[in-house]
């Protein structure tokens, strides 16, 4: 198992719970973790780090998931940023949605340990 180190990754949820425990799994992996409350504290902090792949939930006040990731892959800067979409809600709609709007992948709620680091893997170019 190939270690992370000096992978950045963000985490955009409204959920303390989430961000808590995705902080966990990528920080024991060797993960750079950028922690965000929602799509505007995101939108600031990714042109400061740079994240090399962004997580980010569907469910979110003010900015969703879908709007979120649409404004970072319209930004030719962050275009090629793979982003990954959260979601309790795994129908097809979503996946479909999240596609619509330039998502990379789309991972269920409660996500695992291994789920969440196979798709820093994949998309940071380490699988």
């Amino acid at each position: 198992m190939s270690s992370l180190a000096g992978v950045k990754v963000m985490v955009i949820d409204d959920s303390n719970t989430i961000r808590r425990s995705a902080e966990i799994f990528l920080g024991q992996a060797g993960c750079e973790v950028i922690l965000a409350e929602d799509g505007f504290d995101a939108l600031a902090k990714i042109a400061d780090h740079h994240p090399h792949v962004i997580f980010v939930d569907v469910m979110m006040p003010r900015l969703d998931g879908y709007q979120t990731c649409a404004l970072i892959k319209k930004n030719p800067r962050f275009k090629s940023t793979p982003v990954v979409m959260l979601s309790s809600k795994d129908g097809l709609f979503d996946r479909a949605r999240g596609r619509m709007v330039g998502s990379d992948e789309y991972l269920t709620k409660p996500f695992t340990k291994d789920s969440l680091l196979t798709a820093v893997r994949s998309h940071a170019g380490l699988a």
